[in-house]
């Protein structure tokens, strides 16, 4: 059997006719183990119907259809220091890396984020618990004469590019206070 899952969404359309589902059909879904993997199609009643009972699925269930949600807005409608952290990693640009430490901090401290141990002191690793998403990026080491800059460019950002306002400014001299007085090479909580 696989030992790698591959998660598989529901089809829009019935597996055998092509016919799109609307909101509210009710439709099947078969698994079909093909060799060491498996496969998924989700058929209309009409289909399930008039399938070949010589061919079982693994397992079957009935289901009724909605539409999957839009899509989200774009990243930057959010005023939020989530929506800049998931920005400037999305950049790749190496010269947010404090900046966008010091964001994960501020999220880790409001419970947005959790910090994940990490055998590497070069790597930082975080959670996000709602989503379980996993974020990866390069510990920038900050020393103590860097924190007043970084600060500066983390209040400029949130209220230039997301209209943060004084809250955003005064979080993240909190958060840049708090870094000054750790160790230059703050290691995140234990899940």
């Amino acid at each position: 059997m696989q030992a790698d899952w591959e998660i598989k969404s529901r089809s829009h359309h019935c597996s055998r006719t092509g016919k799109e589902f609307v909101e509210g059909d009710s439709f099947y879904t078969l698994l079909f183990r093909d060799g060491d993997a498996y496969r998924r199609e989700d058929l209309s009643e009409e289909s399930w119907l008039v399938r070949n009972d010589n061919i079982q699925p693994f397992s079957f269930w009935k289901s009724t259809y909605e539409p999957p949600p839009p899509p989200p807005p774009e990243a930057l409608q959010k005023n939020d220091a989530e929506a800049l952290l998931r920005h400037l990693i999305a950049q790749g640009d190496m010269r947010y890396d404090k900046t966008i430490y010091i964001l994960a901090l501020m999220l880790e401290r409001k419970r947005q984020l959790r910090g994940i141990a990490s055998e590497d002191a070069m790597t930082l690793v975080y959670e996000h618990p709602k989503t379980g998403e996993t974020f990866i990026f390069r510990n920038p080491n900050l020393s103590l004469d860097q924190i007043p800059a970084v600060q500066k460019e983390v209040s400029d950002l949130l209220n230039h590019s997301l209209g943060g306002g004084p809250a955003a400014t005064a979080e993240a001299a909190s958060v840049s206070q708090e870094v000054a007085a750790e160790p230059a090479t703050v290691e995140p909580t234990p899940p």
